[in-house]
């Protein structure tokens, strides 16, 4: 991508801009975004009737998502499950809460990973606990506004209220890295943690308000689209799920009545709240964690004038004894979204995570506020007496005065107000962080502490908050006027998004629990370490999670099980995955002209699972249980146990992954194969002799061709090669060594392609080397002048295919390409780029092909063995989802470098073409999936052909592409035998050998809901559910396909809820422990740009990660969706571990900082206006800001160990990816930020995606109208 080309802004993937709209626009969210983006929900137009669909321009968040509010009330439900308390709660219970026995899990608590031992459900503690108001985290000056309370709620507005108690049960981040804790055992009461100091920590950089860390008078960029253009055309997110509107609010349920509710209580000491260490550095915004009084010091600093003692202060408790909303969250329930908080740092990783254990916070409490206190969390001059500035919408409400929310309710007061209502940033803008600097995460709307606000409850109108008239600088006001500005800008409250689970903490503690042991895979059913943990796996009877992992370790046992949880069952399967160093690859039995041993029945191959019997001359097959004799000269006495004494001899009946050799009956024709070839093609019409990509392509292949795939390093390699150039005709190449010069054989009748030399075409390149490198040079000079425009591209791969054919073996092609098709010739397109389909029920058709020829073509090619790579330099609209057919359906690649230029785009493309050319592959393979009785396999995905149900033809199989496998029950399983899984790669080697790669899994079966949700892997699921929805858009309008997905996790976590957490109220959102991350990367794979595009992503781009998903093995998907931001302020440069990484939203990078952002694709480098000099100057050689050069696609090589170390890192993050991400230096406030921000997927996007606080909201709305 080449965004830093200034002749137009790229898009990420490397797409043409529609003409980037000059820069200044109407700031962010200022006035309208250009040609009106659909803000995506309806503004806030005060009580109950205000969740008016409408979208002015404003839109606050939580008028259409109210229970975005909800606050989070995060309780770790009992049983494992991370419970983000939306507020409601059951009815009080009385008593102390008993403290759950601690089951251990490691240092961390409990074992449970998902729900805990049925036996006995912990019990929460007893409403009636003492109110344990946290320190109340003043992060900064807040503006106070009173809120005046209307008429007492009624059922309906209870049930508001009652959301808005939602809270998300925070602490602060710990030290380990923001958003999560240490594995503290015992901790010190939260408000420990908020002690007058910690606001300070907060103060300096809390001056810039809510906008984004670059206001200080620079002129915000305008709203354009990420990659440039103005996001006119946007859906808002909720095409899927229209406005959020009240979630809590309008749910049906009637919220239990007053004197039930029962809020959040304090909790026993002993449990740690989600991240109760005191948070690293500065701390963000208010923290749902600090309820309660506000911390003895800085209370004065937050003060705002007292309220009438009938309106509750939003903190106090009110004057009941309920537990304040707020303590609610901060104290005793569990945190919801704590999924178990930091007790059990694995967030799910390791062992089973932790989670009966109510994360709470530790039970000093402190003392409520009296009523007439004045809220710690505002600062600033009371409020008009409405309490608010007039709303742009409806005529706002006149507070009754005098009327008191019942008491329990007052903990929602005014505070939450403003606190919650920081909209999530505006279509172009990422929210800022109040407190650029902080390290742990800042508030997000919606979820912090206070309790969050409901549309219509307490009566009052709710509009924007007086000083601050959008939450950004330049951010639309929602629905009102701009009030005056606020006497000192301060940080305004919202949820805090601590409080809610962050993949960043889960990361972390999966790495700190198991990153450290070896992962052994001889027990059955155990869940890997994520994928994002560095760790050594050493295989004792089941493959590796590097080849395969699946969505769930704990399948149900039957068919009905299955469909009541949704949770999809599959496994992501890597067959030719790399090893590190430290492992070692598949060992390759020989078993002779006999062949491997099968079962007679299903023709499962010979593994660990099959049980000899008869003392060893006959053996039971673990697949289908049919006896089958021993060959003798296989068979071998059992020792006392029943194994074969030579068990630990032989990798087929002790390892999970090994390989045969294959005889001849496995071959083709029944004959051995020739040793594969590769084919290049290069186009040299107009437009690619002009970009340099010729004479680049002919210069590398010189020195390219001595690194051709091999088996023994020391051993030349076996592939042969050709040459092919075309334009309108083609012309292929005779370098046989006996000549003295190439000879060249133009094939003008496209019609009918044919290959018109046999002998000197294909040849080895140690024998022909002279005659090859006199070709490469002389290519470049004879179409140097050329001025054909035209090119041809079914002929293309005709060609090659015809010649692997002549040659009788398999092979690749690789294409590069730069222009559709137009010439007049089989496969011939059109230009049918038309926006205008995009989010219509015709959008599906743009993702098709446009002609049937490159079908059957891709047929013809699995059936020679013939894989496609594609490389595109396309300057306009190419149609990928045509020229891509052939590429994906025989399990080769696209690569993708729009606008390419030489001197930007050349280190990305030929690092891309050596890895593509040097990478170890198969061909010729076909690949099937056998499993025990009970499931089978039913459905894939990934880039290969079927010609029949169970057989996976890959003409080309490499060591990054996956297959993904469903599978469906058609019996019962059984909790002994478990369910089992092998899958068999029958495929040609690099030297032309037959091989048989065998992968072998086993997973545990359980009747119980709870193990299935105890024992899921919610990176595999996201990679199962793109892969799902990406094929799905073939067939269904975009929209659909975002609201089944939401459908489907919201079904996911209801069973979840109803079948295994411990009863709780409604307004409480719990979620596994293992799937609390669900929600976040859900709603990072609905932003997408395939699924939501912004007005300025071409279709070619979403075309083009469309293809590319399909083939993503879970580490690369997980990436992708959440991309990795890594703080270098915070690199020691001593250390070889890397900073922890921060959460992707605008609120975590520091005006002060340098960030380094990578996804698989892009890598970024963002440099805050206010970075250090020393800092500067040790990166990029210059300590000013201004004289740092944005187009820079490489660092300068300082001699400094901070540039050294930099460098080296980037290095290190590029070989883990398949493809070479290319640098990006992003200048705050310059219009590259606008890509930038595209990735800090917790934000709202530009093109009308949901930022995480919403979403998560919406997701909770969807769970509790399922459970009504």
């Amino acid at each position: 991508m080449n965004v830093n080309q200034q002749p137009h802004m790229a898009s990420p993937y490397g797409q043409p801009q529609p003409g980037y709209q000059g820069y200044p626009q109407p700031g962010y969210g200022g006035g309208h975004v250009p040609a009106g983006i659909p803000t995506q929900y309806a503004p806030y137009n005060g009580p109950g009737a205000a969740n008016q669909q409408g979208q002015p321009q404003g839109y606050s968040p939580y008028a259409s998502f109210p229970s975005k509010t909800v606050a989070a009330n995060l309780v770790s439900d009992l049983s494992s499950s991370s419970p983000l308390d939306l507020g409601m709660r059951g009815p009080p219970t009385s008593g102390a809460p008993p403290v759950t026995p601690a089951q251990n899990y490691s240092q961390f608590g409990d074992t449970q990973n998902g729900p805990p031992p049925m036996g006995a459900p912990t019990q929460r503690p007893s409403v009636s606990q003492p109110y344990t108001p946290g320190a109340v985290n003043l992060s900064g000056p807040q503006p106070s506004y009173n809120q005046q309370y209307g008429a007492p709620p009624n059922s309906m507005q209870q049930m508001t209220n009652q959301m808005s108690i939602m809270q998300v049960g925070s602490t602060a981040p710990s030290p380990a890295g923001p958003g999560y804790a240490p594995p503290s055992v015992s901790q010190a009461p939260v408000s420990a943690a908020y002690t007058p100091s910690a606001p300070p920590t907060f103060l300096p950089t809390s001056a810039a308000p809510t906008h984004p860390p670059p206001t200080e008078g620079v002129a915000q960029p305008p709203p354009q689209s990420y990659y440039g253009v103005p996001p006119s055309a946007r859906q808002p997110f909720p095409n899927a799920a229209p406005a959020f509107s009240s979630a809590g609010t309008t749910h049906p349920q009637a919220p239990p009545p007053v004197s039930q509710q029962s809020f959040p209580q304090a909790p026993p000491v002993s449990q740690p709240p989600f991240s109760t260490a005191p948070p690293p550095g500065p701390i963000p915004g208010p923290r749902a964690d600090s309820y309660g009084g506000p911390p003895p010091g800085a209370q004065t600093s937050f003060q705002r004038p007292p309220l009438p003692t009938s309106q509750p202060s939003a903190f106090q408790g009110g004057p009941t004894s309920h537990p304040s909303a707020f303590q609610g969250g901060a104290t005793s329930h569990p945190s919801a979204f704590q999924g178990d908080p930091t007790s059990h740092p694995s967030a799910f990783p390791g062992g089973p995570p932790p989670t009966s254990v109510p994360s709470q916070i530790p039970g000093v409490s402190p003392p409520q506020p009296p009523v007439s206190q004045p809220s710690s969390y505002h600062s600033g001059p009371p409020p008009t007496a409405a309490g608010f500035p007039p709303q742009g919408g409806p005529p706002q409400r006149p507070p009754l005065s005098g009327m008191q929310a019942p008491p329990h309710m007052t903990s929602q007061g005014p505070t939450m107000v403003q606190a919650n209502h920081v909209p999530p940033s505006q279509p172009g803008m990422p929210t800022a962080p109040p407190n650029a600097s902080m390290s742990g995460p800042p508030p997000q709307p919606g979820m912090q502490g206070y309790p969050p606000q409901q549309n219509g409850a307490f009566g009052q109108v709710r509009g924007p908050q007086p000083g601050y008239a959008g939450p950004y600088a330049g951010q639309q006001n929602y629905g009102a006027p701009s009030a005056a500005p606020a006497p000192a800008p301060s940080a305004p409250k919202r949820l805090d998004p601590d409080s809610i689970p962050g993949p960043i903490q889960v990361i972390e503690d999966d790495k700190a629990n198991k990153g450290s042991e070896p992962f052994t895979t001889g027990v059955r059913g155990l869940a890997p370490p994520l994928v994002t943990t560095n760790f050594q796996v050493k295989d004792q009877g089941n493959s590796s999670p590097r080849y395969i992992r699946c969505t769930a370790y704990n399948v149900p046992c039957n068919a009905d099980m299955a469909k009541q949880s949704q949770v999809p069952l599959a496994a992501v399967i890597k067959p030719l995955a790399t090893l590190p160093p430290d492992e070692t690859a598949p060992y390759l039995v020989d078993h002779g002209e006999t062949g491997p041993i099968r079962c007679n029945r299903c023709k499962a191959y010979m593994c660990p699972y099959m049980q000899f019997i008869e003392g060893g001359r006959r053996f039971q097959c673990g697949f289908c249980s049919c006896v089958t004799e021993v060959p003798p000269h296989y068979f071998q006495h059992l020792d006392h146990t029943g194994k074969r004494v030579d068990c630990y001899e032989r990798p087929e009946l002790s390892m999970g992954s090994y390989e045969f050799l294959a005889t001849v009956d496995y071959c083709k024709n029944n004959k051995f194969p020739q040793p594969p070839a590769f084919i290049f093609l290069i186009d040299v019409s107009y437009n690619a002799v002009k970009s340099g990509m010729v004479g680049m392509v002919c210069q590398e292949l010189k020195t390219l061709l001595d690194y051709l795939p091999r088996e023994n390093p020391d051993m030349e390699s076996n592939i042969r090669v050709g040459f092919v150039t075309y334009n309108k005709v083609l012309h292929f190449y005779n370098v046989k060594a006996s000549l003295a010069q190439p000879q060249m054989m133009v094939v003008s009748d496209v019609a009918d392609m044919f290959v018109p030399l046999l002998d000197g075409f294909l040849v080895n390149v140690q024998e022909s080397r002279v005659v090859i490198e006199s070709l490469l040079e002389q290519i470049p000079e004879m179409f140097a002048d050329t001025r054909e425009t035209e090119t041809v591209f079914g002929p293309v791969i005709q060609a090659g295919l015809e010649a692997l054919k002549a040659a009788d073996c398999a092979g690749k092609l690789f294409i590069f390409h730069s222009s559709l098709p137009i010439a007049e010739a089989p496969g011939k397109l059109k230009n049918r780029e038309d926006k205008k389909l995009v989010g219509t029920d015709k959008e599906k058709s743009l993702f098709q092909p446009q002609v049937g020829f490159y079908n059957t073509l891709a047929k013809e090619c699995v059936a020679q063995g013939c894989c496609v790579d594609l490389f595109l330099f396309p300057n306009q609209y190419v149609d990928v989802a045509t020229l891509g057919v052939v590429p994906t359906s025989t399990g080769g690649s696209i690569y993708k470098y729009t606008y390419f230029q030489a001197p930007t785009d050349q280190e990305r493309f030929l690092n891309d073409l050596r890895r593509d050319v040097q990478k170890p592959m198969g061909f010729d393979a076909v690949m099937r999936v056998r499993t025990s009785t009970g499931i089978r396999a039913t459905d894939f995905f990934g880039s290969f052909y079927m010609s029949n149900t169970t057989d996976v033809e890959l003409a080309g199989l490499d060591c990054d592409k996956t297959v993904t496998v469903e599978f469906r029950h058609d019996d019962k399983l059984s909790e002994e035998t478990g369910a089992l899984m092998q899958c068999a790669v029958l495929y040609t080697s690099c030297n032309g050998q037959r091989r048989l790669l065998i992968h072998n899994m086993a997973v545990n079966c359980c009747s119980q809901l709870a193990d299935l949700y105890r024992n899921c892997e919610t990176d595999t699921i996201i990679n199962f559910f793109a892969k799902y929805a990406y094929r799905s858009v073939l067939s269904s309008p975009t929209k659909n396909v975002r609201d089944s997905l939401v459908n489907q996790c919201a079904q996911i976590l209801a069973c979840y809820r109803k079948h295994c957490a411990s009863p709780s109220s409604a307004g409480q959102l719990i979620l596994p422990e293992c799937m609390k991350l669900l929600p976040v990367y859900l709603n990072c794979m609905l932003k997408s740009d395939v699924l939501q595009p912004g007005a300025d992503v071409s279709l070619d781009d979403r075309a083009y990660l469309r293809q590319l998903i399909s083939t993503m093995d879970v580490a690369e998907s997980h990436v992708f969706f959440y991309p990795r931001l890594l703080p270098l302020q915070k690199l020691d440069v001593e250390s070889t571990t890397l900073p922890v990484a921060v959460r992707d939203s605008e609120e975590r990078l520091s005006r002060g900082g340098v960030y380094l952002l990578e996804n698989g694709m892009n890598l970024f480098l963002w440099v805050g206006a206010n970075a250090q000099q020393e800092l500067l100057q040790n990166i990029f050689g210059t300590p000013s800001f201004n004289h740092i050069d944005p187009s820079m696609t490489s660092l300068p090589a300082l001699d400094n160990p901070f540039s050294k170390r930099l460098r080296e890192i980037i290095e290190t993050i590029r070989t883990q990816r398949s493809r070479y991400m290319k640098l990006i230096v992003v200048k705050q406030e310059d219009k590259l930020e606008l890509i930038f921000k595209h990735f800090l997927v917790e934000d709202k996007s530009n093109n009308g995606g949901a930022s995480y606080v919403d979403f998560l909201c919406h997701m909770h709305k969807e769970i509790r109208q399922l459970l009504s």
